[in-house]
């Protein structure tokens, strides 16, 4: 069919137009589709829990691990020094007095302690050491027995906090080799609180609290015993000895200072036992008796 020069221009016009429409038509419906297909490469959803910071896709079928946040630094504080420690380092730093016992004879005790406190410490005889002892043992009950009522009222008297009791003792240094016969007898190795044993050698005039208490760690370092009408050491140390073998379960630290002396040497091999020894260190021994309570038939002496 042959058109007349008068159409064709508006022909043309309009099937260009009806070109553009259908172009953009089809431009419509591709993007609708397209946007309604997944993607080549999805990207996992994320969800957070409301309890932890954790990850979780929906592709995965097991739960992810959590991942912990780390925590904001914590704001530093001020701690006060100990009033104990704060009164011991003021004492010592304006005295020119120093404890009795040597630097490496402290320090077995100390090495206990640092293990074992805060803990109950039960140590015989008060003196310039007394306050090193009770701030080594912070938070813990330190307590001290002595036999001149005189020098308590001094002692405490600048170290009003420490716990201290009087007490006596009816013995002499030169009845130290009967007493050790004494000690053999069988009434000596039956294991009892001090207050109802049958020997002669168990302190019995010690304030209740003292015996009501498991000490963890005794001391013997008193009464005094450097000449023959002084008290001695004798029932200190065999009691310190019944008191540790009495007690429910565990084991006692016991320590006796001046073992180069004669009376303190052989009491405490004799009934702290040579077997239940783990240390000397100078004149200072460290025995580590267990209850004999907890195995019946344990004899005296391993």
């Amino acid at each position: 069919m042959k058109y007349s020069k008068s159409q064709s221009p508006s022909n043309i016009k309009l099937i260009i137009l009806c070109f553009f429409i259908l172009l953009l038509i089809f431009f419509i419906v591709w993007s609708n589709f397209s946007s309604s297909q997944p993607h080549s490469s999805p990207l996992p959803e994320t969800r957070v829990s409301n309890s932890t910071t954790s990850f979780q896709t929906d592709q995965e079928s097991e739960p992810s691990p959590t991942l912990s946040c780390p925590s904001p630094p914590l704001t530093p504080t001020c701690t006060k020094t100990p009033p104990s420690l704060a009164n011991a380092l003021v004492h010592y730093a304006t005295t020119n007095i120093t404890p009795q016992q040597t630097l490496k004879e402290i320090s077995v005790s100390l090495r206990v302690l640092e293990k074992r406190s805060p803990c109950n410490f039960l140590v015989f005889g008060l003196g310039r050491d007394s306050l090193m002892w009770a701030s080594l043992n912070h938070g813990g009950r330190t307590a001290f027995l002595e036999e001149d009522k005189s020098w308590i009222d001094q002692i405490t008297e600048k170290m009003p906090t420490l716990e201290s009791y009087h007490v006596t003792y009816d013995t002499k240094v030169h009845e130290a080799d009967k007493l050790m016969e004494t000690g053999g007898s069988e009434g000596c190795k039956v294991v009892t609180d001090p207050r109802f044993s049958k020997c002669p050698l168990a302190l019995q005039g010690f304030p209740t609290e003292v015996y009501d208490t498991e000490w963890d760690l005794i001391m013997v370092d008193a009464p005094t015993g450097y000449h023959d009408e002084a008290p001695g050491r004798m029932t200190a140390i065999y009691t310190a000895g019944l008191m540790a073998r009495n007690r429910e379960e565990g084991e006692t630290d016991v320590f006796v200072h001046d073992v180069n002396r004669v009376v303190e040497d052989k009491f405490s091999k004799a009934f702290l036992c040579e077997g239940y020894l783990v240390e000397q260190e100078g004149r200072l021994r460290h025995f580590v008796v267990p209850s004999h309570r907890t195995r019946l038939g344990r004899t005296f002496c391993p």
